[in-house]
């Protein structure tokens, strides 16, 4: 009987994706490992392969398609014997979404298709309304429903078959947003006879107030939708607090440039943020209690410190994750990192490699700012923002006035991991790390 090749789930949060590219057509023979196409998620694009041998009968899903749903059959597979005037004859009934977590790949470079007998069962989120008429929707879907008060009788599913998907429920959700704001708009003007700008609403809403000037229209991509939702929920949900230090890199720079002529006939150079990275690691160990994060309704606190670090890439950011840097020489996270910088602008990082990290770096010194607040990552409990190091007039330690190399440190903690006293000890720690280079090596 014809096997549906289902939508593979790259990592454990993945609802949907873009089938970026078939790697296979319609009659080609296809064995067990043999990649099939390419998946896009929001953070990178993956290829996947065959689980079983056969011919590929029908490809469903065409190249470029967006918001593929997770388990949704993007093609058919002919077993021996069977011919493609068995393809139409093949169930058609949308598969129950799977756990995501039980669909991932365990491959850490790729993912395999979930290929599996059609699927016969109803979709698992599914009730009857009020009216008798039976809603289906992803259980992600119907649980955003429940708490952003959406109707699920009143939409329509974009999903595979009409299925709501949580692109559905956000839609209705600004919708929603938006016409409380113009009904509290119109409100304020019948009282005061004008209107200011809506601090949040639709597109509907929002271009009208710009009908008149000249502007570009740019749609969002996955990658961007993903992180103004994020970053939205990290500030809406997070509470932050800053703690900032300046920290004397002349030591630092001096180190750094005998160490990088003695490692150039290894190919190898470090930069000052293979030393932050050093550094934090370091720290983390040092103060245990702050290598923790948020867990819902518990802390949970680590013994490998594994940082993330921040890389601007086209259209957005994305924050591989360097494990057990603590245990790392310099040169080895400066190779590794440069690996990660690398594979991760050309979108081709496995998810295990930019998912997970206690503690987050971001650095846009390079980039020539003096300082900033960066904004955690959830569910990390605290990110540092390092800016540019530059010579400044200070006084020193027997109280004359000198010129050093400062670099200014703040760190964003999340108060319901870190506290005060505990966050600053933890940013004394890697301030201490940075101005004593040497003893990171001890």
């Amino acid at each position: 009987m014809p096997i549906e090749i289902l939508m593979p789930a790259l990592s454990p949060t993945m609802e949907e994706g873009t089938l970026a590219k078939w790697l296979v057509k319609e009659g080609d023979a296809v064995a067990s490992g043999d990649l099939l196409a390419e998946i896009e998620t929001d953070k990178a694009t993956m290829e996947f392969e065959a689980v079983d041998e056969g011919i590929i009968g029908k490809l469903l899903v065409a190249e470029g398609t967006e918001n593929v749903a997770v388990n949704s059959a993007i093609a058919v597979l002919l077993e021996d014997g069977e011919s493609s005037s068995e393809v139409d004859a093949a169930p058609s009934a949308p598969a129950s979404p799977a756990p995501a977590a039980e669909a991932a790949t365990s491959s850490p470079a790729k993912s395999a298709t979930l290929a599996s007998s059609p699927a016969s069962a109803p979709p698992a989120a599914a009730d009857k309304a009020a009216e008798g008429v039976r809603i289906f929707a992803t259980p992600l879907a119907r649980k955003l429903a429940a708490q952003n008060n959406v109707d699920l009788t009143r939409l329509s599913g974009s999903g595979p078959r009409g299925r709501i998907v949580k692109a559905d429920i956000e839609a209705a959700g600004s919708a929603v947003s938006a016409d409380r704001t113009v009904a509290s708009m119109a409100s304020a003007a019948s009282t005061s006879g004008a209107a200011s700008a809506p601090q949040s609403a639709n597109f509907e809403t929002i271009s009208k107030l710009y009908a008149e000037r000249a502007y570009e229209e740019i749609s969002l991509d996955r990658m961007r939708k993903t992180i103004a939702a994020r970053l939205t929920e990290a500030k809406q949900t997070v509470p932050h607090f800053y703690l900032r230090r300046d920290v004397m890199l002349d030591n630092l720079l001096g180190f750094r440039g005998e160490m990088n002529a003695a490692l150039a006939e290894r190919d190898v150079k470090l930069s000052v943020n293979d030393f932050v990275i050093k550094a934090c690691a370091l720290a983390l160990t040092t103060v245990p209690t702050a290598n923790a994060i948020w867990a819902g309704d518990r802390i949970l606190q680590f013994t490998p410190a594994d940082i993330a670090v921040a890389v601007a890439i086209d259209g957005g950011l994305i924050t591989p994750v360097l494990k057990d840097a603590d245990q790392k020489s310099l040169s080895v996270l400066s190779t590794e990192m440069k690996d990660l910088a690398t594979r991760a602008k050309g979108r081709k990082l496995a998810p295990d490699e930019y998912q997970g990290g206690s503690f987050a770096i971001s650095n846009l010194g390079m980039f020539g700012i003096d300082n900033f607040d960066a904004v955690i990552n959830p569910p990390h409990g605290a990110i540092l923002a390092v800016g540019a190091g530059k010579k400044k007039p200070v006084v020193t330690a027997s109280g004359e006035l000198g010129v050093a190399t400062v670099m200014s440190l703040t760190l964003s903690v999340d108060h319901r991991v870190i506290d005060g006293a505990l966050g600053a000890e933890l940013l004394n720690v890697i301030v201490k790390n940075l101005e004593n280079p040497m003893a990171m090596l001890a």
